[in-house]
């Protein structure tokens, strides 16, 4: 109940404020305008940046770079059969022990 009627209180004042200080109110709102526009403008430009980005028709990568990473994703998953492979080996031979 009091924040209700602090909060009707402070309405009021504001009120009374924008009826004594129109003008003042008028060209705060007149200023600050321009300025949210910016900013939102702004905000919205880094927030599509990424979606942008995604749909331009340039490669994300060289040719060059796209082989020896490709190349570095078989050597690595040649790597990880072997260690299956080795594995596998010893839990049959622990199998049969």
């Amino acid at each position: 109940m009091k924040v209700f009627v602090g909060g009707v209180v402070a309405a009021f004042f504001g009120f009374l404020g924008i009826l004594i200080w129109n003008d003042a109110v008028f060209k705060f709102i007149g200023g600050a305008i321009p300025l949210v526009l910016l900013l939102g403008g702004l905000m919205a430009a880094y927030l599509g940046y990424d979606e942008v980005k995604e749909k331009l028709p340039f490669p994300k990568c060289s040719k060059d770079e796209q082989d020896s990473s490709d190349t570095r994703l078989k050597e690595e998953a040649e790597k990880y059969r072997q260690e299956v492979e080795r594995l596998k080996a010893e839990l049959d031979k622990s199998k049969s022990s």
